[in-house]
């Protein structure tokens, strides 16, 4: 519980009505008589403009550089965030730092599931991290924290504020390619989390830092840490790993290799690696993050983000399950001067994987054989193609790049085409 009367490791005046607080936002919407709230600097304006909202909400105190009630005062708000996230972070006995161009937040739930541990939620900012550390760093269970990047030197600040035991690159590939610039900047720009700590990576990344010494490769087939007898199918997965057998419902390769990260980390650690196996079984990822919705005919769900690397394991995986396979795409956000061609790879692969594919927003054409310049026309058309026994995946990226210069752009938002293909599938009755 962040206590503003507790030993803090930065000079500030603390107003006598501060109290303890839950937790931290830098959202004032968020503030309550349990959140407290940090006014931190920002694109347009500064947080000092919502201190007083904040305080009639009933935040238990608020981290300003204004001389106001419940006042933890400071000369810079957001250095005072990050130096109280270090200092409670150094109280944590266990923390494993997540990046990759794709799987982070499914690495994520898998290995916080096998340590037990505490873990990030989906916004990973550095104001994010920060009062993630300092809500749970004193906790005596693990912290898993997801560590995203969309710029050259933003890791070495990312690891500076999370001091990660473990780091772990999940993938390697395209993506934020109008800030980091290539592949090779890329792997090299996330290889900063697996400096001077132990380093795990996915099979995928793996030939990214074959000649980095100490780096363990984990997953499937030709890795340090190999899971065995890997089995698919429209239920889900099964492999075993250290003599244990591990079922995930509704679940695809990709989950498959995150859960060999967890118990990889879990076996380290020195945990009954049976009972972390069993703890696998039951994870549930966020919405738009590869969630199944079965029934007369099966929904993929996997529309949150996407990049080139996370659309074709996404394909992959589609094209393993039986029926007959449909993918919906949409337009990948961030890929600079090559974006073209990155969205014509990708169409191909569709048309490999897919038995009928769809392309919608720019670069439709590029996606899918059915190419529809808005979601609406899309929607017509599919579902009066979609039938029982089909398997539809459906990826984009949504929202907008939040580049300064490419500001206009929008993601399709295909999570609304998820919402039509349910209630189409249920409109009969039959439960899905």
């Amino acid at each position: 519980m962040p206590d503003p009367h507790a030993a803090l490791p930065f000079s500030a005046a603390v107003h006598p009505q501060a109290r303890p607080a839950a937790r931290l936002t830098w959202d004032s919407r968020e503030a309550s008589p349990k959140v407290a709230f940090v006014a931190l600097p920002g694109e347009k304006m500064h947080g000092n403009r919502f201190v007083e909202a904040a305080l009639e909400a009933g935040a238990p105190f608020v981290l300003t550089d204004l001389d106001v009630p419940r006042a933890v005062r400071v000369d810079d708000a957001q250095a005072a965030l990050f130096a109280w996230a270090r200092a409670e972070r150094a109280r944590n006995p266990l923390v494993v730092g997540i990046t990759g161009s794709a799987g982070k937040t499914t690495a994520k739930a898998y290995a916080a599931a096998a340590l037990g541990a505490h873990f990030m939620p989906v916004y990973n900012t550095p104001p994010a991290i920060a009062c993630f550390l300092i809500e749970y760093g004193a906790s005596p269970r693990p912290l898993v924290v997801e560590m995203g990047i969309d710029r050259l030197g933003e890791m070495a600040e990312l690891v500076d504020l999370v001091r990660p035991d473990v780091g772990v690159v999940t993938s390697i590939g395209p993506a934020h390619l109008e800030q980091l610039g290539s592949i090779e900047n890329i792997a090299r720009e996330k290889g900063v989390l697996l400096e001077r700590v132990r380093g795990l990576v996915g099979a995928q990344a793996a030939p990214f830092y074959a000649d980095r010494p100490g780096v363990e490769s984990y997953g499937f087939g030709n890795v340090t840490h190999a899971g065995q007898e890997l089995s698919i199918t429209p239920q889900g997965v099964t492999f075993t790993f250290g003599g244990q057998t591990v079922s995930l419902p509704l679940a695809a390769r990709v989950q498959a290799e995150a859960a060999v990260l967890g118990l990889v980390l879990a076996q380290r650690a020195g945990l009954n690696v049976a009972e972390a196996a069993g703890r696998l079984g039951e994870v549930s990822v966020p919405g738009g993050r590869y969630r199944v919705h079965g029934g007369r005919f099966t929904v993929i769900d996997d529309a949150y983000n996407a990049s080139p690397v996370a659309v074709s394991a996404a394909l992959n995986a589609l094209h393993a399950l039986p029926g007959r396979r449909i993918s919906v795409l949409g337009r990948m956000l961030e890929l600079g001067e090559t974006e073209r061609e990155l969205h014509a790879a990708v169409g191909r692969e569709a048309r490999a994987c897919a038995d009928l594919t769809f392309g919608v927003g720019a670069f439709a054409a590029e996606l899918g054989e059915r190419a529809h310049a808005s979601v609406p026309e899309l929607l017509t058309d599919l579902l009066s193609e979609v039938r029982d026994g089909d398997v539809v995946l459906v990826k984009a990226s949504r929202g907008i790049s939040w580049t300064p210069e490419r500001r206009a752009q929008e993601g399709v938002g295909l999570d609304v085409v998820v919402d039509a293909l349910l209630r189409h599938r249920d409109a009969d009755g039959r439960p899905g």
